[in-house]
């Protein structure tokens, strides 16, 4: 063999063995019949070996051109495959995607359908930054945030997922104590400290007079919440985390006046990123994030 055959060669070979006559083969190729007849002829003299019988009939390939001929279909068949196989990856999103939320949000709402979202989407890779700080989109800290807000900012886009409620909750061995208003005002309290973005609660809580009665103040509703379980006494939490939790009870109705809204934003740019409306896409139909946000 004087030199390499290339994949513009095999083409050449199949197209012709396929076709029957250089004509034939043209057609295929989108090419002229005396442009075949030279490349043709190159490649025979290429290899040294002719590669067809050139017949009234036809071409018909000579031993060497078969083993020419099964190569070139295998090359095509490996190619195919490739691309199909590329074109289902475009398809399935792929990519990093990083979110941002609060603990309690991520404790009680998200972890639990994160294995779903893995599941289904095995090529996105999530990192969570879990905050309760409100990280900038338009700085890209986050793609996407997930958030409690009655006021998302009108530069973002997203949807709402639903409605965060909220009651007070002790811990079961100390409920029985606390049934009236007079107990509320009697039992100690954890409440949110101050670094903690939450103004509704904090009015809440001073016009209820509940803020003379913390004893301790978390900057974190899962700290709330563990506290509670702990015994060290009562608080206001999100239905979505307390109320499955057996080791707490709720004391009172839930607190119409505490009602937030839970919105999943992300900047205007990156709505059309697929790996980034798949996330969207799967958090909003969840029906483990509906179900728990529905709790009362």
């Amino acid at each position: 063999m004087n030199d390499m055959l290339d994949w513009g060669d095999y083409r050449i070979v199949l197209a012709i063995a396929e076709a029957g006559s250089l004509t034939g083969a043209a057609k295929r190729l989108v090419t002229s019949h005396p442009t075949l007849f030279r490349r043709i002829n190159a490649v025979e003299k290429k290899i040294g070996v002719r590669l067809f019988e050139r017949l009234r009939t036809g071409y018909r390939p000579t031993a060497a051109g078969e083993e020419i001929i099964a190569t070139a279909r295998k090359i095509t068949e490996l190619t195919h495959d490739t691309e199909r196989r590329l074109a289902g990856r475009d398809l399935r999103p792929s990519g990093h995607v990083r979110i941002t939320t609060t603990d309690g949000l991520l404790f009680g709402l998200l972890a639990p359908a994160l294995a779903g979202l893995r599941e289904s989407e095995p090529n996105i890779t999530l990192e969570i930054n879990v905050s309760n700080e409100i990280s900038d989109l338009a700085f890209r800290e986050a793609d996407i945030a997930i958030r409690p807000t009655s006021t998302p900012d009108p530069h973002l886009v997203g949807r709402k997922l639903g409605l965060i409620r909220q009651a007070i909750y002790a811990p079961s061995a100390m409920a029985a104590g606390t049934g009236g208003r007079e107990a509320l005002h009697e039992a100690p309290w954890i409440g949110p400290s101050r670094s903690m973005a939450y103004p509704a609660l904090h009015g809440w809580m001073a016009a209820q007079g509940y803020d003379k009665q913390c004893r301790i103040w978390s900057d974190s509703i899962l700290g709330q919440h563990a506290a509670v379980r702990a015994g060290a006494g009562i608080a206001v939490l999100p239905t979505y985390l307390a109320e499955a939790d057996p080791a707490l009870t709720r004391i009172g109705p839930i607190i119409a006046a505490l009602d937030v809204e839970l919105w999943m934003l992300t900047h205007p740019d990156l709505r059309h990123t697929a790996r980034i409306r798949t996330v969207a896409e799967y958090f909003s139909r969840c029906s483990l994030i509906s179900q728990r946000l529905d709790r009362r």
